[in-house]
């Protein structure tokens, strides 16, 4: 492999030293192809590999940005550094916008006493109610992962099983309506939808599959195939959580993970650390799920908390699949939309 890699390395030298390509960033392009396994075709060669000139530059600008912020946020090469700003947001993540409407049943605040004796650190992994980081690839179905986590973490606590449940039945066969402001906003596969939606098509469905007999394609199907006898998990209400970062800590605890929407446009070349630079938290175009919130000492700052938030980009993304965001400064709106089901 490194006998193939170096010729061709000395091939594209060759091509591009005559067009007044720095070299190192042919090195840094041909180590990504090579760690990543990209594959391109030769039209489109050239065209990514200005892409990826350019992601340098702006991950050079956001490690400045942590930086600057005192953060301990970690930014670097990964899978999507090929890709331009636009191809992230269409790939990745979700077209419709999670917002809190009045007509969402919302739960109560936790006792006081409750909240105060709660530990300072909590992680429903290591309790057994977290499956493996899932891969949605290029489709817009974070908010189906988002809600399978939940249900999944759900399921677990009620049953003592942990059981895999499958994304893809609601890609298919989730057509869900939430109205805000007189429009509605529809489950549309991987064009995008939202957590409410989903945990009401569970409901009235009587159950949602299990990945193991309704596995994730990546695609919206042209059919429904749910199959009642496949059930792996059925829900008889949800909740969405007060926007207090305190409470959301109690009902982890309480309850167990959480889904929520945040805004993720800055996360395409997150590589670890705690993400604490500034996003919009008005924006909430990503579903995902909290496991759990500790906190831990860094460069700046002793006992920085954050939230544990599995993500649906596969484990070879961020921290094995999970990144860590600042918690208690409703750091990407994290607080802003969060919900769990009811079994």
């Amino acid at each position: 492999m490194k006998v193939i890699l170096l010729f061709v390395l000395a091939v594209f030298t060759v091509f591009v030293s005559s067009r007044g390509i720095p070299l190192e960033e042919q090195s840094q392009f041909l180590e990504f192809q090579d760690k990543f396994n990209k594959k391109y075709s030769h039209e489109e060669y050239l065209e990514r590999f200005e892409i990826f000139k350019s992601n340098l530059g702006k991950i050079e600008e956001l490690n400045l940005i942590a930086i600057n912020h005192k953060a301990d946020t970690k930014f670097g090469v990964n899978k999507f550094a090929d890709l331009s700003s636009d191809e992230f947001k269409n790939y990745y993540l979700n077209n419709k916008e999670a917002i809190f409407t009045d007509d969402l049943p919302v739960a109560d605040y936790l006792d006081d006493e409750f909240i105060n004796s709660i530990p300072t650190a909590f992680d429903w992994r290591t309790r057994g109610a977290v499956t493996p980081v899932k891969n949605q690839g290029q489709c817009g179905s974070c908010w189906s992962f988002s809600t399978t986590g939940n249900v999944e973490g759900q399921h677990f606590i009620s049953q003592n099983k942990l059981v895999s449940l499958s994304e893809q039945n609601l890609v298919d066969c989730d057509h869900e309506c939430m109205e805000y402001e007189g429009e509605q906003a529809c489950d549309e596969g991987c064009n995008g939808g939202l957590q409410p939606n989903a945990y009401n098509y569970i409901i009235k469905n009587g159950g949602i599959q299990t990945e193991s007999s309704y596995p994730y394609t990546a695609e919206t199907g042209t059919q429904c195939n749910f199959n009642s006898a496949n059930i792996g998990a059925k829900i008889s209400n949800f909740t969405m959580i007060p926007k207090n970062e305190t409470v959301m800590a109690g009902y982890i605890v309480s309850t167990g993970p959480l889904a929520i929407a945040a805004d993720a446009v800055e996360w395409q070349f997150y590589i670890g650390g705690v993400f604490d630079i500034p996003c919009n938290p008005n924006s909430l175009d990503h579903g995902i799920l909290i496991v759990g919130y500790s906190a831990k000492n860094t460069i700046f700052r002793k006992n920085m908390p954050y939230w544990i938030v599995k993500n649906s980009w596969g484990a070879d993304w961020g921290e094995q699949g999970y990144i860590y965001l600042r918690r208690g400064k409703n750091t990407c709106g994290v607080s802003n939309f969060v919900s769990t089901s009811i079994i």
